[in-house]
């Protein structure tokens, strides 16, 4: 299957967090993204995992994305995929739709991470941020080269929905709005 499977996706927001944010180029504009993606997968039921970089530092999650906390794994690595027990909350077959700061440390370090151990990945263009443009778009060629998927937060959310008779069609259209 081409499309993103709902029944197989897993959503991973990595590192919005209070302390980074205000240096973000088009912050706020990722922020809006993500939490559509946060909610969108909630009225469709795909699961989220949540990532914070060394909290003591770069503060907690940005309030716009309400974490649950027993989906967030508090890390040191770059590449969460190096931290003990991630990769055991991320089944084998999963499609990871991935979003988050920074796009060139962290979201990227993650996404090869994944992509070395073989598991489908989204980079989810306008819900990621860096503190320059150049280190963005940098990040996400780079990902696409390595095999990554590059997607909006639109597409996912029809892919995820698939087709306009599903029963929380107008809900997660009122998120795209």
């Amino acid at each position: 299957m081409l499309t993103i499977d709902p029944e197989r996706s897993l959503l991973l927001i990595v590192d919005f967090q209070s302390r980074l944010m205000p240096a973000i180029y088009e912050g706020a504009a990722a922020i809006k993204n993500a939490s559509r993606l946060v909610e969108a997968a909630k009225l469709i039921g795909v699961p989220r995992l949540f990532t914070e970089q060394n909290a003591k530092g770069l503060g907690a999650t940005v309030d716009e994305l309400p974490v649950e906390q027993d989906r967030l794994v508090h890390k040191q690595f770059f590449d969460a995929c190096r931290e003990n027990g991630f990769l055991a909350r991320v089944p084998p077959d999963a499609q990871l739709v991935v979003a988050g700061c920074e796009s060139h440390v962290c979201v990227q370090q993650t996404v090869l991470g994944l992509l070395q151990t073989s598991r489908k990945t989204y980079v989810v263009r306008d819900a990621l941020g860096s503190r320059r443009p150049e280190d963005k778009e940098t990040a996400i060629r780079r990902m696409e080269r390595h095999g990554a998927e590059v997607v909006t937060t639109e597409i996912v959310i029809f892919e995820w929905l698939q087709t306009a008779q599903h029963r929380n069609f107008r809900d997660a259209i009122g998120l795209i709005k």
